[in-house]
């Protein structure tokens, strides 16, 4: 956990230590679980000079979100800071009513869940004006400013939190956190849910903040880009062994499966007892001669709220065992796609069919194993679970209610997916505020996996995810595949993308392709094997692309439940 100086473009070598003290010091961190003293981050010192930023990178679940809530003393309730001083300018901030005093006037913070974390029912200028310590009357053309220069139109002002997309709910957080000018920013994956223009235009927004006398800023990021790009100092966190408690201190990055280990599907399938569906034959027997396509679209239009066109005229199909990405930018509709596709909100005109039969546009209409044949991996992990659910419950609910296991195989079940994807078993009996984003993330997964389904639509699956971890996650999915899934995919990831048999683009209100995905992180898509399928996803044939379409409506719409979710 030695940190990495130096800014891009300038030598390695760190310069000498800056006169005075700097504007944040943090020394001996130790922070630990309340309900069973584990130690969840045992961190290491960090000094942060104005005119800085501190990159802080690592595996997914090592505490990175962590370190910025201890910091800022907003750790969620579970977790405890037990050891360790924080200094602003070298004077002590203890925890409490001094701490708070100090953030709410002299810092910025962006999440790394803002659609969860912005009120639903405010407008967006009055969330943005929340980051000002005061009424402010220039408060309305500061916020426009800012969406501008977040590449945003001034316009969402007036629209909800709902009525945003994931990326511009990303932004719209942003900048609520520098409309106040803080000394210090901190930001938990500003760029997870943003294409390459909108990537741009954070990292020159974090950049003109640092610039600013006496400001700084402390970045999470898994974007290896970004972090070059910005990091005048990198902090990777890796696994220690034990700690002074004798007790695992940070959780292993994901390691390749030991060889010979069959995958998921493969091996003997859990069987519960007593009988029942076997839980690792996910998928229903589909007669390999059959041309129906798993998923079609034929005529589909979505519109903004004012009428106009968001997406018009979408034919697409989807085989079985096929993977289709999708790619645009950030508010084109991708998300509001897949939320149409599950039910979750109905499309202006146009037909869904699922194996050649038509499905009810809204889920209250579907039947059970329509819900169970269709599942949904959204884009906020942390809006997608149930805040009251264990990880383990969570993911054994559809096997309860969709499947009919009893209690126990179904807990069986959820253990064993959830362990697929890559979390530890100690992970399993913990609650979504418990568990950083990648875990969550890979809960959302699990859960919709063990409804068995035919068709999983995935929103930005590796958003939360370190390369090795993402990697991981895909090439379960790759054999999920060969098994008969279907994926249809929204993704600004070139690594996901390079995973599909078809990239197609939302551009102008319509699918077009094929699509060239920017190289998220510095990294250029390459081909995987697996886009060599001889049943690729393609859209039938369709008019010319339009001109382009204003920003697009809700990609987080109040959702309907249905029994494989919370």
């Amino acid at each position: 956990m030695t940190p990495t100086p130096g800014r891009p473009g300038t030598p390695d070598t760190a310069p000498g230590p800056p006169a005075g003290p700097p504007l944040l010091a943090a020394g001996g961190l130790l922070v630990r679980r309340v309900s069973d003293a584990t130690t969840v981050l045992a961190a290491p010192d960090i000094r942060l000079d104005a005119g800085r930023v501190l990159v802080v990178t690592g595996p997914s679940g090592l505490g990175k979100s962590t370190l910025l809530h201890a910091l800022l003393d907003i750790l969620p309730p579970g977790l405890r800071r037990v050891g360790g001083t924080v200094l602003w300018y070298g004077e002590p901030v203890r925890p409490g009513a001094p701490a708070r005093r100090v953030r709410r006037a002299r810092c910025g913070w962006l999440g790394q869940d803002p659609a969860a974390e912005l009120h639903p029912r405010l407008r967006v200028d009055r969330l943005i004006a929340e980051g000002l310590s005061d009424r402010h009357p220039e408060a309305g053309d500061r916020a426009a400013a800012l969406l501008e220069r977040l590449g945003l139109d001034p316009g969402l002002l007036r629209r909800r939190a709902t009525e945003l997309s994931g990326g511009q709910a990303q932004r719209v957080a942003l900048a609520r956190a520098l409309i106040g000018d803080p000394e210090l920013l901190v930001v938990d994956e500003p760029t997870s849910a943003l294409d390459a223009g909108a990537r741009a235009l954070v990292e020159e927004a974090v950049r003109a903040h640092r610039d600013r006398p006496g400001r700084a800023a402390v970045v999470v990021t898994h974007d290896p880009g970004f972090a070059e790009a910005l990091g005048d100092t990198v902090l990777r966190l890796e696994p220690p062994v034990t700690g002074a408690s004798g007790r695992t201190t940070a959780r292993p990055a994901p390691v390749p499966e030991p060889p010979g280990a069959a995958p998921i599907g493969t091996s003997p399938p859990f069987v519960p007892p007593g009988g029942g569906m076997p839980v690792a034959a996910p998928f229903p027997t589909v007669p390999t001669e059959t041309v129906v396509p798993a998923l079609s679209v034929r005529g589909l239009r979505l519109e903004l709220p004012d009428g106009s066109p968001l997406l018009e005229s979408c034919d697409l199909d989807l085989p079985r065992g096929g993977a289709l990405a999708i790619t645009g930018a950030s508010g084109s509709g991708k998300t509001t796609l897949l939320h149409t596709v599950c039910g979750r909100r109905p499309p202006a005109s146009g037909r869904i069919l699922l194996h050649g039969a038509e499905l009810p546009a809204a889920t209250r209409y579907r039947e059970r194993d329509h819900l169970r044949a269709i599942q949904l991996v959204g884009q906020s992990p942390l809006g997608e679970l149930n805040p009251a659910h264990r990880a383990v419950t969570a993911t054994a609910r559809p096997l309860r209610v969709l499947h009919g296991l009893d209690r126990k195989a179904a807990r069986a079940g959820a253990r064993e997916l959830l362990i697929a994807v890559g979390l530890e078993p100690e992970h399993l009996r913990r609650r979504p505020r418990e568990l950083s984003g990648g875990q969550r993330q890979r809960v959302v997964l699990a859960r919709a996996l063990a409804a068995r389904p035919d068709i999983l639509l995935l929103d930005e699956p590796t958003a939360a995810l370190d390369r090795p971890t993402a990697e991981r996650v895909l090439d379960l999915l790759d054999r999920l595949r060969a098994e008969g899934l279907a994926l249809l995919m929204v993704t600004h990831d070139p690594l996901v993308a390079a995973r599909a048999d078809r990239t197609l683009r939302l551009e102008g209100s319509r699918l077009v392709g094929p699509a060239v995905v920017d190289g998220a992180g510095g990294r250029s898509p390459t081909t995987h094997p697996r886009s060599s399928r001889s049943s690729p996803a393609a859209p039938t044939s369709g008019p010319p692309a339009a001109p382009p379409a204003p920003p697009g409506p809700p990609d987080h719409p109040e959702r309907t439940e249905h029994p494989g979710g919370r």
